[in-house]
Protein backbone atom coordinates (compact mmCIF):
# COMPACT_ATOMS: atom_id res chain seq x y z
CA UNK A 1 0.00 0.00 0.00
CA UNK A 2 1.40 3.32 -1.12
CA UNK A 3 1.31 6.36 1.14
CA UNK A 4 0.04 9.42 -0.72
CA UNK A 5 1.64 12.82 -0.41
CA UNK A 6 -0.23 15.32 1.74
CA UNK A 7 -3.03 17.34 0.09
CA UNK A 8 -1.82 20.81 -0.87
CA UNK A 9 -3.67 23.99 -1.76
CA UNK A 10 -2.07 26.05 -4.58
CA UNK A 11 -2.81 29.30 -6.46
CA UNK A 12 -3.94 28.75 -10.02
CA UNK A 13 -3.91 31.06 -13.05
CA UNK A 14 -4.89 29.80 -16.55
CA UNK A 15 -4.36 26.21 -15.30
CA UNK A 16 -7.28 26.00 -12.87
CA UNK A 17 -9.34 22.75 -12.80
CA UNK A 18 -13.14 22.82 -13.05
CA UNK A 19 -13.52 22.46 -9.24
CA UNK A 20 -11.23 25.40 -8.37
CA UNK A 21 -12.32 27.81 -5.63
CA UNK A 22 -11.24 31.45 -5.70
CA UNK A 23 -8.35 30.71 -8.05
CA UNK A 24 -7.06 27.86 -5.83
CA UNK A 25 -6.73 24.22 -6.55
CA UNK A 26 -5.79 21.12 -4.46
CA UNK A 27 -3.35 18.35 -5.33
CA UNK A 28 -1.32 15.50 -3.81
CA UNK A 29 1.52 16.62 -6.08
CA UNK A 30 3.14 20.04 -6.23
CA UNK A 31 2.33 23.70 -6.84
CA UNK A 32 4.03 25.50 -9.79
CA UNK A 33 4.54 28.90 -11.35
CA UNK A 34 5.64 29.28 -14.98
CA UNK A 35 6.85 32.25 -17.07
CA UNK A 36 6.51 32.05 -20.84
CA UNK A 37 7.85 34.32 -23.64
CA UNK A 38 5.66 33.67 -26.69
CA UNK A 39 6.48 35.60 -29.92
CA UNK A 40 2.78 36.14 -30.55
CA UNK A 41 1.38 36.71 -27.06
CA UNK A 42 4.48 38.09 -25.40
CA UNK A 43 5.69 37.42 -21.78
CA UNK A 44 3.04 36.10 -19.37
CA UNK A 45 2.73 33.97 -16.15
CA UNK A 46 0.72 30.85 -15.36
CA UNK A 47 0.33 28.85 -12.11
CA UNK A 48 -1.55 25.86 -10.85
CA UNK A 49 -1.40 22.28 -9.53
CA UNK A 50 -0.10 19.11 -11.02
CA UNK A 51 -0.09 15.59 -9.60
CA UNK A 52 2.85 13.24 -9.13
CA UNK A 53 2.29 11.55 -12.49
CA UNK A 54 2.43 14.89 -14.34
CA UNK A 55 5.61 16.01 -12.63
CA UNK A 56 8.15 14.25 -14.81
CA UNK A 57 6.16 15.01 -17.97
CA UNK A 58 5.98 18.73 -17.20
CA UNK A 59 9.61 19.11 -16.28
CA UNK A 60 10.98 16.98 -19.08
CA UNK A 61 8.74 18.40 -21.87
CA UNK A 62 10.90 19.55 -24.81
CA UNK A 63 10.80 23.31 -25.41
CA UNK A 64 9.39 24.58 -28.69
CA UNK A 65 12.17 26.34 -30.56
CA UNK A 66 10.32 29.64 -30.93
CA UNK A 67 9.12 29.86 -27.25
CA UNK A 68 11.17 30.54 -24.07
CA UNK A 69 9.74 29.25 -20.77
CA UNK A 70 10.83 28.54 -17.14
CA UNK A 71 9.02 26.57 -14.37
CA UNK A 72 9.52 26.50 -10.56
CA UNK A 73 7.74 24.06 -8.23
CA UNK A 74 7.07 23.90 -4.47
CA UNK A 75 5.26 21.56 -2.08
CA UNK A 76 3.65 23.58 0.77
CA UNK A 77 0.28 25.32 1.07
CA UNK A 78 -0.03 28.27 -1.36
CA UNK A 79 3.72 28.21 -1.83
CA UNK A 80 3.59 29.15 -5.53
CA UNK A 81 2.45 32.65 -4.56
CA UNK A 82 6.06 33.54 -3.76
CA UNK A 83 7.64 31.80 -6.74
CA UNK A 84 9.14 34.14 -9.36
CA UNK A 85 10.82 32.15 -12.10
CA UNK A 86 12.94 34.08 -14.63
CA UNK A 87 13.48 33.44 -18.30
CA UNK A 88 16.78 31.82 -19.16
CA UNK A 89 19.20 33.82 -21.37
CA UNK A 90 18.94 33.39 -25.11
CA UNK A 91 22.15 31.40 -25.20
CA UNK A 92 20.51 28.81 -23.02
CA UNK A 93 18.42 27.81 -26.02
CA UNK A 94 20.82 27.52 -28.94
CA UNK A 95 18.27 25.80 -31.13
CA UNK A 96 15.73 28.58 -30.58
CA UNK A 97 18.33 31.30 -31.17
CA UNK A 98 19.53 29.70 -34.36
CA UNK A 99 15.98 29.34 -35.61
CA UNK A 100 15.14 32.99 -34.80
CA UNK A 101 18.31 34.21 -36.48
CA UNK A 102 17.56 32.04 -39.51
CA UNK A 103 14.00 33.33 -39.70
CA UNK A 104 15.25 36.91 -39.38
CA UNK A 105 17.84 36.38 -42.11
CA UNK A 106 15.24 34.76 -44.38
CA UNK A 107 12.84 37.64 -43.78
CA UNK A 108 15.47 40.27 -44.61
CA UNK A 109 16.44 38.36 -47.74
CA UNK A 110 12.84 38.12 -48.89
CA UNK A 111 12.27 41.85 -48.31
CA UNK A 112 15.44 42.75 -50.17
CA UNK A 113 14.48 40.45 -53.03
CA UNK A 114 10.98 41.92 -53.20
CA UNK A 115 12.34 45.50 -53.22
CA UNK A 116 14.79 44.60 -55.98
CA UNK A 117 12.12 43.00 -58.16
CA UNK A 118 9.73 45.92 -57.62
CA UNK A 119 12.44 48.46 -58.42
CA UNK A 120 13.39 46.64 -61.59
CA UNK A 121 9.76 46.45 -62.71
CA UNK A 122 9.27 50.19 -62.10
CA UNK A 123 12.45 50.95 -64.02
CA UNK A 124 11.31 48.86 -66.98
CA UNK A 125 7.87 50.55 -67.00
CA UNK A 126 9.39 54.04 -66.90
CA UNK A 127 11.85 53.14 -69.67
CA UNK A 128 9.07 51.81 -71.94
CA UNK A 129 6.85 54.84 -71.19
CA UNK A 130 9.62 57.28 -72.09
CA UNK A 131 10.37 55.33 -75.25
CA UNK A 132 6.69 55.34 -76.25
CA UNK A 133 6.33 59.08 -75.65
CA UNK A 134 9.47 59.76 -77.65
CA UNK A 135 8.09 57.76 -80.58
CA UNK A 136 4.74 59.58 -80.37
CA UNK A 137 6.49 62.97 -80.40
CA UNK A 138 8.50 61.97 -83.44
CA UNK A 139 5.32 60.80 -85.20
CA UNK A 140 3.47 64.02 -84.33
CA UNK A 141 6.42 66.09 -85.57
CA UNK A 142 6.49 64.13 -88.79
CA UNK A 143 2.76 64.63 -89.40
CA UNK A 144 2.95 68.33 -88.54
CA UNK A 145 5.87 68.80 -90.91
CA UNK A 146 3.96 67.03 -93.67
CA UNK A 147 0.93 69.29 -93.14
CA UNK A 148 3.04 72.42 -93.10
CA UNK A 149 4.79 71.31 -96.27
CA UNK A 150 1.42 70.83 -97.93
CA UNK A 151 0.25 74.22 -96.75
CA UNK A 152 3.40 76.10 -97.67
CA UNK A 153 4.27 74.26 -100.86
CA UNK A 154 2.17 73.13 -103.77
CA UNK A 155 -1.25 72.35 -102.30
CA UNK A 156 -2.50 75.57 -103.94
CA UNK A 157 -0.74 75.89 -107.28
CA UNK A 158 1.13 79.18 -107.80
CA UNK A 159 -1.10 80.19 -110.72
CA UNK A 160 -4.45 79.38 -109.08
CA UNK A 161 -6.73 82.22 -108.06
CA UNK A 162 -9.82 82.28 -105.86
CA UNK A 163 -12.21 82.00 -108.79
CA UNK A 164 -10.46 78.81 -109.98
CA UNK A 165 -10.46 77.27 -106.50
CA UNK A 166 -14.14 78.03 -105.86
CA UNK A 167 -15.22 76.84 -109.29
CA UNK A 168 -13.31 73.55 -108.93
CA UNK A 169 -14.76 72.92 -105.49
CA UNK A 170 -18.32 73.74 -106.59
CA UNK A 171 -18.10 71.32 -109.52
CA UNK A 172 -16.96 68.55 -107.17
CA UNK A 173 -20.35 68.61 -105.41
CA UNK A 174 -18.73 68.84 -101.96
CA UNK A 175 -20.72 71.88 -100.89
CA UNK A 176 -20.01 75.58 -100.65
CA UNK A 177 -16.81 75.58 -98.61
CA UNK A 178 -13.27 74.86 -99.71
CA UNK A 179 -11.39 71.99 -98.02
CA UNK A 180 -10.24 72.94 -94.53
CA UNK A 181 -6.56 72.69 -95.44
CA UNK A 182 -7.04 75.12 -98.34
CA UNK A 183 -8.97 77.52 -96.11
CA UNK A 184 -6.18 77.58 -93.55
CA UNK A 185 -3.56 78.03 -96.26
CA UNK A 186 -5.44 81.02 -97.68
CA UNK A 187 -6.00 82.55 -94.24
CA UNK A 188 -2.31 82.30 -93.34
CA UNK A 189 -1.25 84.31 -96.39
CA UNK A 190 -3.79 87.17 -96.30
CA UNK A 191 -2.46 90.69 -95.83
CA UNK A 192 -4.88 93.11 -94.13
CA UNK A 193 -5.04 96.41 -96.04
CA UNK A 194 -7.57 98.68 -94.29
CA UNK A 195 -10.58 98.58 -91.98
CA UNK A 196 -13.86 99.12 -93.87
CA UNK A 197 -16.48 98.45 -91.20
CA UNK A 198 -17.17 97.85 -87.53
CA UNK A 199 -20.10 96.42 -85.58
CA UNK A 200 -21.08 94.62 -82.40
CA UNK A 201 -19.54 91.41 -83.71
CA UNK A 202 -16.11 92.95 -84.45
CA UNK A 203 -14.52 94.48 -87.54
CA UNK A 204 -14.46 94.09 -91.33
CA UNK A 205 -11.18 94.57 -93.18
CA UNK A 206 -10.20 94.70 -96.80
CA UNK A 207 -7.49 92.10 -97.31
CA UNK A 208 -5.30 90.90 -100.12
CA UNK A 209 -4.45 87.33 -101.19
CA UNK A 210 -2.20 86.86 -104.23
CA UNK A 211 -3.17 90.29 -105.48
CA UNK A 212 -6.92 89.66 -105.12
CA UNK A 213 -9.10 91.71 -102.78
CA UNK A 214 -10.97 89.78 -100.10
CA UNK A 215 -13.14 90.81 -97.15
CA UNK A 216 -12.00 89.64 -93.70
CA UNK A 217 -14.64 89.71 -90.99
CA UNK A 218 -12.86 89.50 -87.62
CA UNK A 219 -15.13 88.44 -84.76
CA UNK A 220 -14.49 89.24 -81.13
CA UNK A 221 -13.95 86.09 -79.06
CA UNK A 222 -17.15 86.72 -77.08
CA UNK A 223 -19.13 86.28 -80.33
CA UNK A 224 -17.62 82.89 -81.20
CA UNK A 225 -21.10 81.34 -81.46
CA UNK A 226 -21.98 83.71 -84.34
CA UNK A 227 -18.70 82.92 -86.10
CA UNK A 228 -19.30 79.18 -85.85
CA UNK A 229 -22.91 79.42 -87.02
CA UNK A 230 -22.07 81.69 -89.95
CA UNK A 231 -19.26 79.33 -91.00
CA UNK A 232 -21.65 76.36 -90.82
CA UNK A 233 -24.29 78.12 -92.91
CA UNK A 234 -21.83 79.27 -95.58
CA UNK A 235 -20.47 75.73 -95.94
CA UNK A 236 -23.93 74.19 -96.38
CA UNK A 237 -24.21 72.04 -99.51
CA UNK A 238 -25.57 74.03 -102.51
CA UNK A 239 -25.45 77.25 -100.54
CA UNK A 240 -23.37 79.07 -103.17
CA UNK A 241 -25.51 81.40 -105.28
CA UNK A 242 -25.03 84.62 -107.28
CA UNK A 243 -27.01 86.53 -104.66
CA UNK A 244 -25.42 84.99 -101.55
CA UNK A 245 -22.10 86.46 -100.41
CA UNK A 246 -19.29 84.25 -101.72
CA UNK A 247 -17.62 82.46 -98.81
CA UNK A 248 -13.90 81.68 -99.14
CA UNK A 249 -12.48 80.51 -95.81
CA UNK A 250 -12.72 80.55 -92.01
CA UNK A 251 -9.87 80.19 -89.56
CA UNK A 252 -8.87 80.79 -85.95
CA UNK A 253 -5.71 82.84 -85.80
CA UNK A 254 -3.68 83.70 -82.75
CA UNK A 255 -1.14 82.77 -80.12
CA UNK A 256 -1.37 82.18 -76.40
CA UNK A 257 -1.97 85.88 -75.73
CA UNK A 258 -4.56 86.73 -78.42
CA UNK A 259 -7.10 85.00 -80.63
CA UNK A 260 -8.96 86.18 -83.72
CA UNK A 261 -11.87 84.46 -85.45
CA UNK A 262 -11.65 85.12 -89.19
CA UNK A 263 -14.33 84.72 -91.82
CA UNK A 264 -13.05 85.46 -95.32
CA UNK A 265 -15.40 86.25 -98.19
CA UNK A 266 -15.54 88.04 -101.53
CA UNK A 267 -14.92 91.77 -101.33
CA UNK A 268 -17.41 94.28 -102.76
CA UNK A 269 -16.10 97.80 -103.08
CA UNK A 270 -19.54 99.47 -102.99
CA UNK A 271 -20.18 98.16 -99.50
CA UNK A 272 -23.60 97.53 -98.01
CA UNK A 273 -26.98 98.44 -99.49
CA UNK A 274 -27.32 100.91 -96.62
CA UNK A 275 -24.10 102.66 -97.69
CA UNK A 276 -25.09 102.63 -101.38
CA UNK A 277 -28.58 104.09 -100.82
CA UNK A 278 -27.14 106.74 -98.52
CA UNK A 279 -24.69 107.84 -101.23
CA UNK A 280 -26.78 107.41 -104.41
CA UNK A 281 -30.30 107.68 -105.77
CA UNK A 282 -31.42 105.19 -108.41
CA UNK A 283 -33.70 105.06 -111.42
CA UNK A 284 -36.51 102.52 -111.70
CA UNK A 285 -34.31 100.02 -113.51
CA UNK A 286 -31.62 100.03 -110.81
CA UNK A 287 -34.29 100.04 -108.08
CA UNK A 288 -35.85 96.89 -109.52
CA UNK A 289 -32.45 95.28 -110.08
CA UNK A 290 -31.41 95.84 -106.46
CA UNK A 291 -34.77 94.63 -105.11
CA UNK A 292 -35.03 91.62 -107.43
CA UNK A 293 -31.48 90.36 -106.80
CA UNK A 294 -31.96 90.66 -103.03
CA UNK A 295 -35.25 88.75 -103.33
CA UNK A 296 -33.46 86.03 -105.34
CA UNK A 297 -30.89 85.63 -102.54
CA UNK A 298 -33.57 85.34 -99.84
CA UNK A 299 -35.63 82.97 -101.99
CA UNK A 300 -32.62 80.67 -102.45
CA UNK A 301 -31.97 80.84 -98.72
CA UNK A 302 -35.58 79.94 -97.83
CA UNK A 303 -35.84 77.13 -100.39
CA UNK A 304 -35.22 73.49 -99.55
CA UNK A 305 -33.48 71.53 -102.31
CA UNK A 306 -34.23 67.83 -102.09
CA UNK A 307 -31.82 65.00 -102.86
CA UNK A 308 -28.85 63.18 -101.37
CA UNK A 309 -26.82 66.38 -101.86
CA UNK A 310 -29.75 68.64 -101.04
CA UNK A 311 -29.86 71.96 -99.26
CA UNK A 312 -31.92 72.60 -96.12
CA UNK A 313 -34.25 75.56 -95.90
CA UNK A 314 -32.60 78.45 -94.03
CA UNK A 315 -34.07 81.56 -92.43
CA UNK A 316 -31.81 84.59 -91.98
CA UNK A 317 -33.32 86.25 -88.86
CA UNK A 318 -31.40 89.53 -89.26
CA UNK A 319 -32.32 90.91 -92.69
CA UNK A 320 -31.54 94.62 -92.99
CA UNK A 321 -29.86 96.93 -95.50
CA UNK A 322 -26.53 96.70 -93.66
CA UNK A 323 -26.49 92.89 -94.12
CA UNK A 324 -27.03 93.13 -97.89
CA UNK A 325 -23.99 94.03 -100.04
CA UNK A 326 -23.95 95.64 -103.49
CA UNK A 327 -21.74 94.21 -106.25
CA UNK A 328 -20.13 96.24 -109.02
CA UNK A 329 -22.93 95.24 -111.44
CA UNK A 330 -25.47 96.76 -108.98
CA UNK A 331 -26.96 93.46 -107.89
CA UNK A 332 -27.21 92.43 -104.25
CA UNK A 333 -25.86 89.57 -102.16
CA UNK A 334 -27.17 88.48 -98.76
CA UNK A 335 -24.58 88.34 -95.96
CA UNK A 336 -24.20 87.83 -92.18
CA UNK A 337 -25.67 84.46 -91.19
CA UNK A 338 -24.64 84.46 -87.53
CA UNK A 339 -28.27 84.15 -86.34
CA UNK A 340 -29.62 81.91 -89.10
CA UNK A 341 -31.74 78.83 -88.42
CA UNK A 342 -32.03 75.65 -90.52
CA UNK A 343 -34.96 73.32 -91.03
CA UNK A 344 -34.02 69.66 -90.52
CA UNK A 345 -36.70 68.05 -92.69
CA UNK A 346 -35.85 64.46 -91.69
CA UNK A 347 -36.77 65.19 -88.08
CA UNK A 348 -39.17 68.07 -88.78
CA UNK A 349 -37.13 70.22 -86.40
CA UNK A 350 -35.80 73.77 -86.46
CA UNK A 351 -32.07 73.97 -85.78
CA UNK A 352 -31.79 77.12 -83.67
CA UNK A 353 -28.24 78.16 -82.71
CA UNK A 354 -27.26 78.70 -79.08
CA UNK A 355 -26.48 82.39 -79.33
CA UNK A 356 -26.95 85.28 -76.90
CA UNK A 357 -26.84 87.82 -79.74
CA UNK A 358 -30.17 89.34 -80.86
CA UNK A 359 -31.25 90.63 -84.24
CA UNK A 360 -31.63 94.32 -85.06
CA UNK A 361 -34.60 95.68 -83.11
CA UNK A 362 -35.50 98.27 -85.77
CA UNK A 363 -36.17 95.48 -88.28
CA UNK A 364 -37.84 92.98 -85.91
CA UNK A 365 -41.29 91.70 -86.86
CA UNK A 366 -44.29 92.21 -84.56
CA UNK A 367 -44.34 88.54 -83.50
CA UNK A 368 -40.68 88.73 -82.49
CA UNK A 369 -41.22 91.94 -80.55
CA UNK A 370 -44.26 90.66 -78.65
CA UNK A 371 -42.76 87.17 -78.24
CA UNK A 372 -45.54 85.32 -80.07
CA UNK A 373 -43.37 83.78 -82.83
CA UNK A 374 -43.91 80.01 -82.99
CA UNK A 375 -40.33 78.78 -82.81
CA UNK A 376 -41.30 75.17 -83.42
CA UNK A 377 -42.61 76.13 -86.88
CA UNK A 378 -39.98 76.96 -89.49
CA UNK A 379 -42.47 78.90 -91.64
CA UNK A 380 -42.76 81.44 -88.82
CA UNK A 381 -39.06 82.33 -89.20
CA UNK A 382 -39.44 82.83 -92.96
CA UNK A 383 -42.47 85.08 -92.38
CA UNK A 384 -40.42 87.16 -89.92
CA UNK A 385 -37.72 87.50 -92.61
CA UNK A 386 -40.29 88.81 -95.08
CA UNK A 387 -41.42 91.54 -92.67
CA UNK A 388 -37.79 92.72 -92.43
CA UNK A 389 -37.37 92.49 -96.20
CA UNK A 390 -40.46 94.69 -96.64
CA UNK A 391 -38.61 97.43 -94.73
CA UNK A 392 -35.56 96.96 -96.98
CA UNK A 393 -37.75 97.26 -100.10
CA UNK A 394 -39.14 100.49 -98.67
CA UNK A 395 -35.58 101.83 -98.25
CA UNK A 396 -34.78 100.98 -101.90
CA UNK A 397 -38.02 102.45 -103.31
CA UNK A 398 -37.59 105.61 -101.24
CA UNK A 399 -34.41 106.43 -103.17
CA UNK A 400 -35.98 106.02 -106.62
CA UNK A 401 -35.56 109.29 -108.56
CA UNK A 402 -38.34 108.71 -111.10
CA UNK A 403 -40.45 111.28 -109.25
CA UNK A 404 -39.81 115.02 -109.07
CA UNK A 405 -38.02 114.91 -105.74
CA UNK A 406 -36.24 112.33 -103.64
CA UNK A 407 -36.07 112.54 -99.87
CA UNK A 408 -32.81 112.11 -97.99
CA UNK A 409 -32.03 108.52 -97.18
CA UNK A 410 -33.62 107.27 -93.98
CA UNK A 411 -33.61 103.99 -92.13
CA UNK A 412 -37.07 102.61 -91.21
CA UNK A 413 -38.81 104.48 -88.35
CA UNK A 414 -36.04 107.11 -88.28
CA UNK A 415 -38.48 109.93 -87.45
CA UNK A 416 -40.37 107.86 -84.87
CA UNK A 417 -37.78 106.15 -82.63
CA UNK A 418 -34.25 106.90 -81.40
CA UNK A 419 -31.10 105.95 -83.32
CA UNK A 420 -30.70 102.89 -81.07
CA UNK A 421 -34.24 102.11 -79.96
CA UNK A 422 -35.03 99.85 -77.05
CA UNK A 423 -36.93 96.62 -77.40
CA UNK A 424 -39.93 98.06 -75.55
CA UNK A 425 -39.89 101.21 -77.69
CA UNK A 426 -40.07 99.20 -80.91
CA UNK A 427 -42.77 96.91 -79.50
CA UNK A 428 -44.95 99.91 -78.69
CA UNK A 429 -44.52 101.46 -82.16
CA UNK A 430 -44.89 98.26 -84.22
CA UNK A 431 -47.25 96.09 -82.14
CA UNK A 432 -49.38 98.51 -80.14
CA UNK A 433 -49.59 101.55 -82.43
CA UNK A 434 -49.10 99.38 -85.55
CA UNK A 435 -47.06 102.06 -87.29
CA UNK A 436 -45.03 101.50 -90.46
CA UNK A 437 -42.80 103.78 -92.57
CA UNK A 438 -44.76 106.17 -94.79
CA UNK A 439 -45.70 105.09 -98.33
CA UNK A 440 -45.86 108.43 -100.22
CA UNK A 441 -49.08 109.21 -102.12
CA UNK A 442 -47.11 110.18 -105.25
CA UNK A 443 -46.03 106.54 -105.62
CA UNK A 444 -49.55 105.84 -106.87
CA UNK A 445 -48.81 108.03 -109.89
CA UNK A 446 -46.27 105.52 -111.18
CA UNK A 447 -47.43 102.01 -112.00
CA UNK A 448 -44.03 100.61 -111.06
CA UNK A 449 -43.83 102.38 -107.68
CA UNK A 450 -47.49 101.61 -107.00
CA UNK A 451 -46.78 97.86 -107.43
CA UNK A 452 -43.69 98.21 -105.21
CA UNK A 453 -45.86 99.98 -102.62
CA UNK A 454 -48.43 97.16 -102.66
CA UNK A 455 -45.69 94.52 -102.39
CA UNK A 456 -44.06 96.34 -99.46
CA UNK A 457 -47.38 96.64 -97.58
CA UNK A 458 -48.09 92.93 -98.02
CA UNK A 459 -44.60 92.04 -96.74
CA UNK A 460 -44.92 94.00 -93.49
CA UNK A 461 -48.52 92.99 -92.75
CA UNK A 462 -49.17 92.54 -89.01
CA UNK A 463 -50.56 89.07 -89.68
CA UNK A 464 -47.64 86.75 -90.58
CA UNK A 465 -49.98 84.44 -92.51
CA UNK A 466 -50.88 87.23 -94.95
CA UNK A 467 -47.32 88.19 -95.83
CA UNK A 468 -45.89 87.41 -99.25
CA UNK A 469 -43.32 84.65 -99.58
CA UNK A 470 -39.86 85.38 -100.94
CA UNK A 471 -40.69 83.40 -104.09
CA UNK A 472 -43.84 85.48 -104.67
CA UNK A 473 -41.90 88.74 -104.25
CA UNK A 474 -39.23 87.45 -106.62
CA UNK A 475 -41.84 86.65 -109.30
CA UNK A 476 -43.58 90.00 -108.85
CA UNK A 477 -40.32 91.92 -109.28
CA UNK A 478 -39.38 89.76 -112.26
CA UNK A 479 -42.65 90.68 -113.98
CA UNK A 480 -42.02 94.34 -113.23
CA UNK A 481 -38.63 94.08 -114.88
CA UNK A 482 -40.13 92.29 -117.88
CA UNK A 483 -42.90 94.91 -118.15
CA UNK A 484 -45.73 92.35 -117.92
CA UNK A 485 -47.71 94.63 -115.59
CA UNK A 486 -48.42 96.98 -118.54
CA UNK A 487 -45.75 99.36 -117.35
CA UNK A 488 -43.03 99.18 -119.94
CA UNK A 489 -41.56 102.44 -118.72
CA UNK A 490 -40.65 100.76 -115.39
CA UNK A 491 -38.03 98.61 -117.09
Amino acid sequence: MTVEDPLLTCYCLEHCPDNHVNNTCTTHGKCFTEIINDPIRGVYHTSGCFGPKEKSVMLCKKLRPHIQRSIECCQTHLCNKDLHPTLPPTTAFPETTMMSTSILKDSKYQIALLVSITGFAVFVCIAFTLLYLRCKRKEAKRKYSAIMQLQDASYIAPGENLRDLLAANQSSGSGSGLPLLVQRTIARHIHLVKQVGKGRYGEVWKGCWRGEAVAVKIFVTTDEASWRRETEIYQTVLMRHDNILGFIAADIKGTGSWTQLWLISEYHELGSLHDYLKAYTCNKGIMLQLAYSAACGISHLHAEIYGTQGKPAIAHRDIKSRNILVKQNLTCVIADFGLSVRFVSDRKEVDIPVNTRQGTKRYMSPEVLDDTLKQETFTAFKQADMYSFGLVLWEIASRCNSLASVDEYQVPFQNIVASDPSFEEMRKVVCVEKLRPTLPNQWTCEDCLMTMSQTIAECWNSNPERRLTSLRVKKTLSRLIDGTFKQDNCA
